[in-house]
């Protein structure tokens, strides 16, 4: 099927979006089925429109680096088996055999005096915030049900967040609109150029430096990675990730850990961006910029590179400073009361919103290489349910909402049964044992990731 049928709009929006030549999407073709048994929100349209402009800007960057800078050889094809199992992969890894735990039991919805409440508490800090902020006696999600009960949803969420933990109100109408993708600055600079890129490789020799966590910007990178990219992750040594989550996540990239208040560290972490060619972030807005890491400084230190950033809620308005994660975006964007049921909210079949994202980021960095690079992007996990909502919404099929795992009345769910994912599963040895995982719907990563943090803090030679 072509770009031209009704239902690939998603991917001329994207595309669109991306600031990409029109005519180029009409040379992108889906084939294969793919099931993510969606309920009233198009979360399939979403998932094959994002990784579809992800590759047709890996294929533009291609074309750019082969000499054709207009693409005219460019064709794309994109297998929706593939693109259905990676935007779940988190439930498809096995470490070791084991089935991680997605969802820790403190997280999920509650039900408040009058409405709900959605929790997330995998990270410990969060769950001891949580715990902390309601004056819980007890770890356990009796207790956590006892204490939301009898208090307002809005009252649980300011407690909580002001205590550095995370919950938020369940809302019952969507949220402001978002834009789905921001160009804030272009330089007018050129970054290094690149020459000729081995086949299936576009990013090959392209340094990107990985300032993000959890999902979505791991998502962009990894892609990233396995289009050929050298990305290094940095983390701050204090602030901790859940194993199972960097087996999902770090593959296609190296990790390595910097106290950027160490003069030693910080000595490190501006050689590695002096070498940068791509630097990624997914921090709330003012944490990097604090450090004098924000878009803006490192535009002006070094005006050729690309700077894309991501965070949950948005880049201006009363939330865009807040902590989040899908689930929360989910929660309070008015998506989870939408995909209820009989006024308990529900979930989207996948957290598209960050796999949606990152993919979106991953198309940004390489629309923005193809183009010379001197560029700050955007983009949010709002603005991707806004796009889900607005922009796409009609396009779904069903009329009910699955449930995500993860403790709370609304426990459960689980994918759609419309395609056999085994053929897109792999299995390889890493830092964590024996992984088997989804493959990326652009290739294969040849190895599996190390242990986070284990790496040096270094780029491979070119």
């Amino acid at each position: 099927m072509t770009i031209g049928d009704e239902r690939d709009s998603g991917t001329a929006q994207a595309w669109a979006a991306l600031g990409g030549a029109p005519e180029l999407v009409e040379r992108v073709r889906y084939t294969g089925v793919g099931d993510l048994g969606e309920g009233p929100l198009p979360v399939g349209e979403l998932a094959r429109a994002t990784v579809g402009v992800c590759g047709l800007a890996a294929a533009e960057l291609a074309a750019v680096r082969d000499g054709g800078a207009s693409g005219d050889a460019l064709r794309l094809v994109v297998d929706e088996g593939a693109v259905a199992t990676a935007f779940v992969s988190e439930r498809h890894l096995r470490v070791e055999g084991r089935v991680p735990v997605t969802f820790a039991p403190l997280s999920g919805f509650w039900q408040a005096a009058d409405g709900w409440v959605r929790t997330h508490a995998n990270y410990p800090h969060h769950e001891a915030a949580l715990v902390r902020a309601l004056r819980l006696p007890s770890s356990t999600p009796e207790a956590l049900r006892a204490a939301v009960a009898g208090r307002a949803a809005v009252e649980v969420q300011e407690l909580v967040y002001a205590r550095g933990g995370l919950a938020v109100a369940v809302a019952r109408e969507y949220g402001e609109p978002q834009p789905l993708v921001e160009a804030v600055r272009e330089t007018g600079v050129r970054g290094r150029a690149l020459g000729r890129a081995p086949e299936g490789r576009p990013a090959a020799g392209v340094r990107v430096l990985d300032l993000t966590r959890v999902i979505a910007g791991p998502v962009a990178t990894r892609t990233l990675g396995v289009l050929g990219a050298d990305v290094l992750r940095i983390d701050p040594p204090g602030l901790p990730e859940a194993d199972d989550a960097y087996a999902d996540t770090g593959f296609g990239k190296r990790s390595a850990r910097l106290d950027l208040g160490r003069a030693h560290d910080r000595a490190v972490f501006e050689g590695l961006l002096a070498e940068a060619d791509v630097v990624v972030t997914g921090y709330r807005p003012g944490a990097l910029e604090r450090h004098g890491l924000g878009a803006r400084e490192l535009l002006e230190r070094r005006p050729g590179l690309v700077v894309a950033e991501l965070c949950a809620w948005g880049w201006r308005g009363p939330w865009a400073g807040r902590r989040g994660f899908d689930s929360l975006v989910q929660a309070g964007y008015g998506i989870a009361a939408r995909c209820g049921v009989d006024g308990v909210p529900g979930v989207l079949p996948a957290q598209a919103l960050d796999h949606g994202t990152g993919y979106l980021v991953a198309a940004g960095v390489l629309r923005a290489l193809a183009e010379g690079g001197g560029r700050g992007l955007r983009f949010s996990l709002a603005g991707t349910g806004s796009w889900l909502v607005r922009g796409l919404a009609g396009g779904g099929s069903g009329s009910g909402g699955g449930s995500e795992s993860g403790g709370g009345p609304a426990a459960g769910g689980g994918l759609g049964g419309g395609y056999a994912a085994g053929p897109w599963l792999r299995e390889t040895g890493s830092g964590y044992g024996v992984l088997r995982y989804a493959a990326s719907p652009f290739g294969e990563w040849g190895v599996g990731p190390s242990r986070w943090g284990a790496d040096r803090a270094v780029w491979l030679p070119r």
